[in-house]
């Protein structure tokens, strides 16, 4: 009898544990669309909290380097519209880059102020925004980094400034690298997600399974290599040719510079890229593998940063490796100081030409009163 009880104790103490085990996978493989961002910040084990000083020193100062990065590239896009130089293939894409420099921007500002515990208040939608904003402005930036350096293959092969792809081709290629960046930011929020499995949640992003990550940080990652591949092709292949032409062809050489000089232009651009957002990538990378030494919060901060530095550095470069751009900078910056001082100069005569006439009324008046007197006194 008592070996019964105890079969019966070590049987319900069995059940009980396969109960509990049960429970646990059904909770862990249920989905929570409903839950805030604090359930999965705690379920990861995530710290996000800020300091407040560093918090509103960061806001502020980031916001101020948003600001510049919203009007500058502004001004690249204004720059290629309005100066018939640039209206070249090359020159599109490079407004397209800026455009995406000024998504970023956007996207910067929207985490800035949605970051620290703010962020454990967002629910699973809005930070599906806040990330798909940054996903679709990087991935924006790296389709635009790679069709431009595939269009200046094409135009040094046949040693020309500029590519002969038309116009539709162009916008083609924009419209394309536009519909790649939103899907890719899009794709989290379509289903390749945590949400319904919490045992794959990464750290830097708690409801981003780390499959996605191995696979958008390894994908990113790869096509720097291919970007920087195709580089090194285009400057082997220039350095080559200027060397067997230099020596018979001095005078229509310096005319062929102007490639070398649109080449160098993106080398730097790139450079910037890679640099800034590498580090990133390996982290996230880290972080789709689980590895637990590497301390992958650590780091969020100082990756956030450069992440903004970059975006602020590209409207530099252009500006500073491009006399034509700069030039057409200062004329825009010209053209808007113009139009301020137009409208204050409008503003400022209306105002005295209102009061003049005003003026001019009642000195007719008085002029009419004066004379009705003395005609009153006369009779």
């Amino acid at each position: 009898m008592f070996v019964d009880l105890q079969k019966s104790g070590i049987k319900g103490f069995l059940l009980t544990g396969e109960t509990l085990l049960f429970k646990m996978d059904q909770q862990n493989h249920s989905c929570h669309y409903n839950e805030s961002m604090g359930f999965f910040y705690n379920n990861t084990g995530a710290n996000d909290q800020w300091d407040k000083t560093l918090l509103t020193l960061v806001q502020v100062v980031g916001s101020l380097f948003c600001c510049f990065i919203l009007v500058s590239n502004a001004m690249v896009i204004a720059a290629v519209i309005t100066n018939k130089r640039f209206h070249y293939p090359f020159y599109y894409l490079l407004a397209n880059l800026a455009a995406s420099d000024f998504l970023a921007g956007i996207a910067y500002v929207y985490l800035m102020f949605n970051t620290g515990e703010v962020s454990r208040k967002l629910t699973v939608k809005e930070y599906f925004i806040r990330q798909g904003l940054l996903d679709i402005s990087l991935s924006a930036s790296l389709a635009n980094l790679l069709v431009i350096a595939l269009e200046r293959y094409i135009s040094v092969m046949n040693w020309r400034v500029h590519s002969n792809l038309t116009k539709r081709r162009v916008t083609l290629l924009i419209v394309l690298v536009w519909g790649i960046s939103i899907f890719m930011g899009a794709v989290p929020s379509l289903g390749w997600n945590c949400i319904c499995n919490l045992s794959d949640c990464s750290q830097l992003a708690p409801i981003f399974s780390r499959s996605y990550l191995i696979f958008w940080s390894a994908s990113n990652l790869v096509l720097f290599l291919v970007i920087v591949a195709i580089y090194t092709r285009i400057y082997t292949y220039v350095k080559k040719k200027t060397a067997i032409l230099s020596p018979h062809t001095s005078g229509s050489i310096n005319r062929k510079r102007t490639p070398i000089k649109l080449i160098k232009t993106v080398m730097v651009v790139l450079g910037a890229f890679v640099i800034c957002w590498t580090p990133g990538l390996v982290v996230l990378l880290m972080d789709g593998l689980k590895c637990e030494r590497c301390n992958v919060m650590k780091s969020k901060q100082v990756l956030l940063l450069l992440a903004v530095l970059n975006s602020v550095m590209n409207p530099c470069i252009y500006s500073y490796k491009d006399e034509e751009m700069w030039t057409t900078f200062k004329n825009l910056m010209r053209c808007i100081g113009n139009g301020t001082r137009r409208q204050r100069s409008t503003r400022a005569n209306s105002r005295p030409l209102s009061s003049g006439q005003d003026t001019g009324n009642s000195i007719r008046t008085s002029e009419e009163t004066k004379n009705e007197d003395q005609d009153m006194i006369k009779t």
